[in-house]
């Protein structure tokens, strides 16, 4: 039995993103499509998501011209795939604060949001440096940053310092400091709702972007490869794998890399009328295949 349907919903895609950003030292060894996605958690008569992709407007639109995104598409187009609206989401859990997983905040009128203490107060310190610094906030919009901030103020915001067990039945957070962000954090889905469970998904944020990060070329002899950005550590990156390696049950295929086009390969998919893919990762019990 199963109690969360599990689906990772392409959004837009960079066509041709260098190797060596999703692969530490692959250098000069080409480019490979990256989708940008959010997953989507749906039962126990609740939906939630992991992430929500960026905004598409304002400065979010420059970022996204800047690092080459293509076919963007509302969340209200995306989500409407699996016959979701965004104001059925009651909770986002917000994995770290680059534009493509926290912009878009907005979309989502009636969703609680959690993110981790450290990974919010980091940024507003990185906000605040002098413009020498800037490369720290390559990838991060201040403006996503002001909006989770008034979300306290609404009184939408959980902030959570380091693990917390069951923020939905069967659904753990994990912190994961000074990764791939200061304060970047990993959902750990028991499907079964046990406390040992047989049925783990671990939906991992930018803590990987491919399987290779997760197993390595070869699958037969793994290795952990930690992907190209880091503000914290790679070491701590690998650590970090391990740990999501070992709440998967051991399961490489387990650990969900939302960036990774060979999704399609492993887990039930189809392609939408917009060019976006839908994976399918669980179905809870009655769900019907939103691939099929």
């Amino acid at each position: 039995m199963a109690d969360y349907s599990i689906w990772v919903l392409e959004y837009s895609y960079v066509k041709n993103y260098h190797l060596s950003g999703i692969i530490y030292g692959a250098h000069n060894q080409g480019y490979r499509k990256l989708p940008y996605c959010y997953t989507l958690i749906k039962g126990r008569g609740t939906a939630a998501m992991v992430d929500v992709g960026y905004n598409n407007k304002d400065y979010g639109a420059t970022m996204a011209n800047n690092f080459g995104v293509e076919n963007w598409r509302s969340a209200a187009t995306v989500l409407g795939e699996c016959g979701v609206t965004p104001e059925q989401i009651e909770h986002v859990f917000i994995t770290h604060a680059h534009f493509d997983h926290m912009g878009n905040t907005d979309a989502f009128p009636n969703a609680k949001f959690y993110i981790q203490e450290r990974e919010l107060s980091k940024w507003v310190w990185a906000m605040s440096l002098d413009r020498r610094f800037r490369w720290l906030m390559l990838a991060t919009d201040p403006g996503d940053v002001m909006r989770v901030v008034d979300l306290a103020r609404q009184g939408r915001l959980v902030s959570i310092d380091g693990d917390r067990a069951d923020v939905l039945p069967g659904v753990d957070l994990h912190a994961a400091f000074d990764t791939h962000t200061w304060g970047s954090m990993f959902v750990h889905v028991r499907n079964d709702g046990k406390a040992n469970s047989a049925d783990s998904w671990v939906l991992a944020g930018d803590l990987v972007y491919s399987f290779e990060n997760v197993r390595g070329a070869d699958a037969n002899d793994p290795q952990y490869i930690p992907v190209g950005l880091a503000v914290g550590s790679q070491t701590n990156l690998m650590l970090t794998t391990d740990a999501m390696v070992k709440a998967a049950g051991d399961e490489f295929r387990r650990v969900i890399p939302i960036h990774e086009e060979g999704l399609r390969e492993a887990f039930p998919s189809r392609v939408t009328a917009e060019g976006l893919r839908i994976t399918e990762i669980a179905l809870a019990d009655g769900e019907p295949s939103r691939v099929r």
